[in-house]
This record gives C-alpha cells, structure tokens and sequence, in this order.
C-alpha cells in the first residue's frame, strides 16, 4: 500500500504538472516547452506502476521501483536544491528495495517476473535484517527532512507552521523552524541508536500530522503530497511491526514465535504494498 501510494501521489502531481518539477528536466537539457507534457507521460507512468505493484507485485517491478525512487530522489540535488532532500526521500527507495528483500530475490531469472502471490515466513535473522533495514530509512528520513529546518531553512516550512497556529507562542518562526529541524534529527539518531514500540508509534503519528500541514496551507496539489508520502509514514508501522515479531522470538516457544513471524510477514508485506 506504502508504495502504491507513492507512485499515485508522485505521478498526479505529474499529471498536474507541478511546476516545481521543472528543474529536475532542466538536469537533462529539456526545455519548459518539452517539460510540461513530459510531466503528464511520467506521472501516467508512475500512476501505472502504483497499480501494478498493488495488484500484482513482482520482483522485477519492485527493483525497477526501488532504482526509480532513487534516481528521483537524486534528481534533487542536481538541480540544486541540497543533498538533504535526497536523503529525506529514503522511503521512495528504501521501502520499495525492502519489500524485495521480504520476498527475497528468487532463483532463477523467470521468478523476477511473475506475481508474488504468498508473503514468505521469516527467519530470525532475516527479520532482524529487513528491521534495521526499516530503522535506516526511517532515520534517514527523519534527519534529511530535520535538515531542511535546521540547515536549509526552507522557506515554505514557515508557511506551513504558522498555518499551524504555532505563531501564538511569541517565538519566531525561524527559530521553530530550527527548532523542529533539530529536534527531528535528534528522533533519526535515537532511532538508530535505540528501538521502541513507543518510539516507532510517536514517529508515525509525528510524521502523519506534519505532513498533514501540505493540507492545513492549503498547498498546491498537497492532497497527492500527502498520499505521495505513504511510504514515511509506512516505514515505522513496519518496522513496529518487525520489532514484534524479533522480540516474540526472545519471549515465546519456538512454534508460537514461528507463528507470530508468519503474522508480521504478511503485516510487513501487505504494509509495504
């Protein structure tokens, strides 16, 4: 679901044309004139993709998801807007790859190619694996978006936290602002620092109602921002879910651990889609 809902909130704005996609195609060369329809192939595209993956996914679809998000994601700061937006943008590739690794790469080339039907059981090991895989992205995510307020100073975070109401306290905005970029990458390190139902929980609800305020600004498009973000708010749920399973294996018998694995993996998978 995380990923189907990236690729639909990414690919309407596309087909939106969202003006501030036009620097990305300038890092090629092309022209406003070719932008603007190019805008709505790609999103098309991604919209297409978002579908597929929900319906049926497929190894190869994932790893052509996971390489897609990444270049996306690269796109930023080539064109000039700061390497923090790519590591913010984690959860375009990080979930995909991840849901990859759950349903493993497969033996033979045709196995790349047909429909992953059954979320395979976990391991132990393989959990722990897929969990700090989890607590990457979600640290990664957190930092980058941290380093927006606390480094970048992004203008249009201003916007968002006075139409939050947070002007009221007396405080400059700019000083909130760094405030919040220090405070989230504060939460990125004890992510990986340390690990907790509490803490995993506080994160999805942080990162839903921040990115909420797109709708709270009234900002262009920002119902699809909001969806096109599944995966930041995926990525904790999952990784919740995961640390269940790694701690059912320290507390229970063998045969209730297995079958409170089997239970994440379908949680985890059906998550990540």
């Amino acid at each position: 679901m995380a990923v189907f809902m990236e690729f639909l909130g990414h690919g309407a704005c596309g087909v939106n044309t969202k003006a501030s996609w036009l620097p990305y195609f300038h890092v090629f060369g092309i022209s406003d004139a070719w932008a603007w329809p190019l805008m709505r192939v790609v999103g098309t595209m991604d919209i297409a993709l978002g579908v597929a993956v929900l319906l049926a996914p497929r190894r190869a679809l994932l790893l052509y998801m996971a390489i897609w998000g990444c270049f996306t994601a690269l796109l930023r700061p080539l064109a000039g807007e700061g390497g923090w937006e790519f590591i913010e943008r984690a959860y375009n590739y990080g979930v995909p790859f991840t849901l990859l690794l759950l349903y493993g790469f497969g033996p033979r080339l045709g196995g790349w190619f047909v429909p992953l039907k059954v979320v395979p059981s976990l391991s132990e090991e393989r959990a722990r694996t897929l969990l700090w895989g989890m607590r990457l992205i979600v640290a990664l995510m957190l930092i980058g978006h941290g380093g927006f307020g606390a480094v970048m100073a992004k203008r249009n975070l201003l916007g968002f936290y006075g139409a939050a109401g947070l002007g009221v306290f007396n405080i400059p905005l700019e000083t909130i602002r760094s405030g919040i970029g220090f405070f989230e990458i504060g939460l990125g390190v004890a992510v990986l620092v340390t690990i907790g139902r509490s803490l995993l929980a506080f994160i999805f609800a942080w990162k839903l109602a921040t990115e909420c305020l797109y709708l709270v600004a009234g900002a262009q498009l920002a119902c699809w921002e909001v969806i096109e973000r599944g995966g930041s708010y995926a990525a904790p749920l999952a990784a919740l879910c995961l640390l269940q399973a790694v701690r059912a294996w320290g507390n229970s018998p063998v045969s209730s651990t297995r079958g409170a694995s089997r239970h994440c993996a379908g949680s985890v998978g059906a998550e990540c889609r």
